[in-house]
């Protein structure tokens, strides 16, 4: 089966509608896709999993998933039921919203995780039952649910408490290098080159890095492009001299021991374990151990000698298919400065 790099959807600017239907045609969901548009999935039916950027979710009826533009997403088993919304870049225009303030997972309890889901299933009613009326219904409607989803995290009950104490201009100044790698991480893998653009000195985007994430800003660059490898490698079948070019590299070779250093295996064996279905199934049931190879979810920090200079890189443009933020993708830092919900971790409930 031919994978696209992008899943593409309908071209309404909110859309919602049950299942899964709308995201990956095979059921058996054997290897994640690559989406376009920013995601709120409301289980509704069934016990299972999400992947979301290689990292598991439990999922149970009530369990809310926010997954952004950019990212791999494979759900499981085939039983699992959910309203999935979608909708684009430009369909919050207008409102003060700030999507990206919305958790990436949470569990819906109590009398907001009622309105919220309530919230859901009438925005996935209404769209259903409106047909062609006009959006600024269903962009009422998204930014009210986005609304909520906010105040929650600003109240507390929505986000986890930072693990690692920095401060506001540290954060800050976090913030200020994930946006500017977000746009440059094709081009540049440099920190000297974010510092020059950001004004200020490769030591003051290391503290920063090190104060929020543990991380120094090396790791932070490098990390953010090994992910999008990982993405194109296991939900595309683009070359993988390709994948190596798209990210700046300019010889294969120089991708490889890239990839390898940072991930733990090469290029070709990361996608060869995605294309064997023997070596995946779709996430199961939670009381089921996971079968996605353990190579292919190594830890994001991964002891290593020091980075090439340059590893071969070429200047090459950035590219309009990656929307998503270092910030709360890469780093599992959100944009509050606390953590993404994490396996193992405790879940968040909203009272």
């Amino acid at each position: 089966m031919m994978f696209s790099p992008v899943h593409h959807f309908r071209d309404a600017a909110v859309s919602a509608a049950l299942g899964f239907g709308d995201l990956v045609a095979d059921p058996v969901w054997l290897r994640p896709i690559l989406v376009e548009r920013d995601l709120l999935i409301l289980v509704t039916a069934g016990h299972g999993r999400a992947e979301v950027d290689f990292h598991t979710l439990s999922c149970r009826p009530g369990t809310l998933l926010r997954v952004r533009a950019g990212q791999v997403l494979r759900c499981g088993p085939s039983s699992l039921g959910a309203i999935v919304v979608h909708w684009t870049s430009t369909a919050l225009h207008g409102f003060d919203v700030a999507p990206e303030a919305a958790p990436a997972w949470l569990e819906l309890t109590g009398a907001d995780g009622a309105t919220i889901s309530t919230g859901v299933h009438q925005l996935a009613a209404d769209c259903e039952r409106h047909r062609g009326a006009p959006a600024a219904l269903f962009r009422h409607q998204l930014a009210a649910l986005l609304l909520r989803l906010a105040l929650l995290v600003d109240s507390g009950r929505g986000s986890q408490p930072a693990p690692r104490s920095a401060s506001r201009t540290e954060t800050n100044t976090f913030r200020l290098l994930c946006r500017e790698l977000e746009q440059g991480y094709q081009r540049s893998r440099r920190v000297e080159d974010y510092a020059d653009q950001l004004g200020c000195s490769v030591r003051t985007l290391t503290r920063a890095c090190l104060a929020v994430t543990g991380r120094s800003a090396k790791q932070v660059v490098d990390e953010r492009v090994a992910l999008q490898a990982r993405r194109l490698l296991a939900a595309t079948d683009e070359p993988v001299a390709r994948v190596g070019q798209r990210l700046g590299f300019s010889e294969p070779t120089n991708f490889g021991r890239f990839f390898t250093r940072e991930v733990g295996v090469s290029p070709g064996a990361y996608r060869a374990a995605w294309e064997h279905p023997a070596d995946h199934s779709t996430p199961t049931e939670p009381d089921s151990a996971p079968t996605l190879p353990a190579r292919d979810a190594p830890s994001l920090v991964r002891p290593r000698p020091p980075a090439d200079a340059d590893d071969g890189q070429s200047q090459m443009p950035g590219h309009s298919d990656d929307h998503v933020t270092a910030e709360s993708a890469v780093l599992g830092v959100a944009n509050s400065g606390a953590a993404s919900q994490q396996p193992g971790e405790r879940p968040l409930h909203v009272d």
